[in-house]
């Protein structure tokens, strides 16, 4: 069935006679209370009439024969005329009185629905066919249907039926309109915009404080919040040049200080227990207790309470008020109140479901990616991640930095196949993997065969791309391994660009393929860029295109800041985010950006020592004198102590000669390695212990220290401020 908007002001119902009195502007009434006085011949019912924003309708209206109350800005363009007592209610259109006009929105104005939008001639035509015509809206409430002769009336059976059209038509507008919604929000705003001022003059809307998640049972008491309100504001009386007041409601504008705790045996919870809408007047108890003493409404049929019940339980109320000057609800309109409130509630009832599921997804993403990036010595990193869509806030995409033994920093970026729920936790399965397989410190290509194996024990179809690097900033060297992923871009620090070639490899969950990898140079100010295919492939260009397309972003990018001076890099990541235009995101994207700067050849003292009882006195020295060189005598005291701790520790044990170096950076930092891969454990030691005391000496006087262990052993490292002073 084809939805009509109902008649304007002069539609002509029938096939003949005059045309019918205006209606006003502001809405298709939806019910009609047709008095004798009113359908008697020759009489006729003008209804308030109230500009259009915007000016009058098109011409098609005017060619139809349609006559429109328009006033102007002076006001006298048209003249209102009250409705008597026995007449119909006053019209209400879909058009809001804040100064914008509602149409493809309110529910009394169907010409924007996408299931059958009807021009203004084709609608004059079709209700020219005479009133039995099955697809022709009946007039609105208080406009009498005139016949083929004058004074022929509507027998009242087919009035009847017209309106109870006219109220089907409302409330299917109505629902798709509160349908549309996805967030609360937009649900309870759906609702006022429909019933303002179509069905009612203003609108109150409570929900629970806070809204109860599926199964929960909330323990405490009910308490309602109000939401949301809407109501027509005043507007100009025409015919006295005056205006007509407004609902009077004396409500805050957001609402956010009304709350009310709903008494358990109270009269409002047992409106609220019995779920069906209610007048006001067989609610005298409940209506006070929900707005407050102070503050009344219109009594009567003018007021509806109408619960919101959700699947399980009632969530808020709704109140639909009516001026006391216009004609009051009637039964009928209790069950349009009651539709729009199981509609409304069902909806919010999804709202808050996928409330829950948008920030369990959220928090699942977040906690799977770090939550900050390291700050290790000689490198700084930065780090971008995009969702493929709001829907879809879940993927595959990982990246992840890892401090290694040496001032060593392995950088990763990954790819499980996916955007889903499945994809994150199998994406966090794999970077958590990852983690573990760095610790040991094993080679980039011995970490992605484990990583395919544990893919492989995860499933079948477990795939993912990855690609494993190891920057070293003492011998500005990079090792490289790849699993099917899309190569790194290198920026150099005079702005030229190139894609790296390294072996592209198999993705990870194959089983069965081997992993190569490669060492390239690493200079210093350069900048490694290691990214996902959602920043280089979608449905407008392939992968290839992307690439290069990246790379010469990043090389317009660095002639931005000269040959001397690389740009920032969050800046760049930006920079990089920006070259995506509409359509490019069809996947999430996770970005990581390393500045190589290095650590200088004379920043770094390196020694090897025989593991006998002379190394702890050799090592001291040795350290001595390269503080001295560094200009750091003030640290000597310190440094020696600590050192020969360490190496003594170290000698105990080793059997092959133990390594130790100092790298001079904003801290000073020592570091000691042997073949021996038990890792050291702090200790209380006892007042009878001869040792056990050399950590409990590291742990109060360093900075940081820690122990790493090695694929040949393991590295014992301190840190120390290089200004004198307290650790922190």
């Amino acid at each position: 069935m084809t939805e009509h908007p109902l008649p304007p002001e002069g539609r002509q119902y029938g096939t003949a006679g005059p045309p019918a009195v205006p209606v006003d502007p502001r809405g298709a009434l939806l019910r009609a209370q047709t008095s004798p006085e009113a359908s008697a011949p020759g009489t006729t019912s003008a209804m308030p009439s109230q500009p259009r924003p915007g000016g009058a309708r098109g011409g098609a209206d005017a060619e139809s024969g349609t006559e429109h109350a328009q006033p102007g800005a002076d006001g006298a363009a048209a003249h209102r005329a009250r409705p008597a007592p026995d007449e119909g209610p006053a019209g209400h259109d879909g058009v809001r009185t804040d100064g914008q006009e509602t149409h493809g929105e309110s529910p009394g104005d169907t010409r924007s629905d996408p299931e059958g939008p009807t021009e203004h001639g084709e609608s004059a035509t079709r209700q020219s066919e005479g009133p039995s015509s099955a697809e022709s809206p009946g007039p609105p409430d208080g406009v009498e249907r005139r016949g083929a002769g004058a004074g022929a009336g509507v027998q009242p059976g087919v009035t009847h039926m017209r309106r109870d059209g006219d109220r089907l038509r409302f409330v299917g507008a109505a629902t798709r309109r509160i349908a549309r919604g996805l967030d609360l929000d937009e649900i309870v705003m759906g609702l006022c915009r429909a019933t303002v001022p179509t069905f009612s003059d203003a609108i109150l809307v409570y929900l629970r404080d806070p809204l109860p998640v599926g199964d929960e049972r909330p323990m405490g008491p009910v308490v309602l919040r109000l939401r949301r309100t809407d109501r027509i504001p005043e507007e100009r009386d025409t015919e006295t040049g005056g205006s007509l007041p407004a609902l009077q409601l004396d409500l805050d504008a957001t609402g956010t200080t009304e709350l009310c705790t709903v008494r358990p045996g109270g009269a409002l919870a047992e409106v609220l227990r019995g779920v069906r809408p209610v007048f006001a007047e067989d609610a005298l108890d409940a209506l006070p207790e929900l707005l407050g003493e102070t503050r009344t409404v219109p009594g009567g049929r003018h007021t509806i309470l109408a619960p919101l019940r959700g699947r399980r339980r009632v969530i808020g109320a709704a109140i639909f008020l009516r001026r006391p000057d216009r004609v009051s609800f009637d039964s009928e309109d209790l069950l349009v109140a009651a539709q729009l409130a199981t509609h409304s509630a069902l909806g919010i009832d999804k709202a808050v479901l996928y409330g829950r599921e948008a920030y369990i997804a959220d928090e699942l993403q977040r906690t799977m990616l770090p939550e900050t990036l390291p700050r290790p010595t000689g490198v700084r990193l930065a780090s971008r991640y995009l969702p493929a869509a709001e829907t879809a806030r879940v993927g595959g995409d990982w990246y992840d930095a890892i401090p290694l033994p040496g001032s060593r920093v392995a950088l990763v970026v990954g790819d499980v196949m996916g955007h889903s729920m499945t994809s994150a936790a199998i994406m966090g399965q794999l970077r958590t993997t990852a983690q573990t397989l760095a610790g040991l410190d094993l080679p980039p290509q011995e970490v992605l065969h484990h990583l395919d194996e544990q893919a492989q024990r995860l499933g079948h179809d477990r795939m993912a791309t990855c690609l494993y690097a190891v920057y070293d900033p003492v011998s500005h060297r990079i090792t490289i391994a790849n699993a099917g992923h899309p190569p790194p871009v290198l920026l150099h620090l005079g702005g030229r660009a190139e894609v790296l070639r390294v072996p592209a490899g198999a993705p990870i969950g194959v089983g069965g393929v081997d992993f190569e990898a490669v060492e390239l140079d690493a200079p210093a100010g350069a900048t490694l860029l290691l990214y996902t295919d959602g920043l280089v492939e979608s449905r407008l260009r392939d992968v290839v295109a992307g690439i290069e397309q990246l790379r010469a972003r990043l090389a317009a990018t660095a002639q931005l800041t000269g040959p001397d001076h690389p740009p920032p890099l969050e800046a760049l990541c930006d920079e990089v985010l920006d070259m995506l235009g509409p359509g490019d995101r069809d996947d999430d994207i996770a970005l990581l950006a390393a500045r190589f700067d290095g650590i200088a050849p004379s920043d770094v003292a390196y020694w090897f020592l025989e593991p006998d009882e002379k190394a702890p006195s050799r090592a001291r020295r040795l350290a001595r004198v390269a503080l001295a060189r560094w200009g750091l005598e003030e640290l000597s005291d310190s440094v020696e102590l600590l050192v020969s701790e360490v190496v003594t520790n170290a000698v105990r044990y080793a059997s092959r000669p133990v390594t130790l170096r100092l790298l001079r950076t904003d801290v000073l930092r020592c570091e000691v390695g042997d073949d021996v891969p038990q890792l050291p454990r702090l200790r209380q030691a006892r007042a009878t212990d001869e040792g056990g005391r050399g950590l409990y000496l590291v742990n109060k006087l360093a900075r940081r220290w820690g122990a790493t262990r090695l694929s040949t052993g393991k590295v014992v490292w301190f840190e120390l401020n290089r200004n004198p002073g307290p650790q922190a």
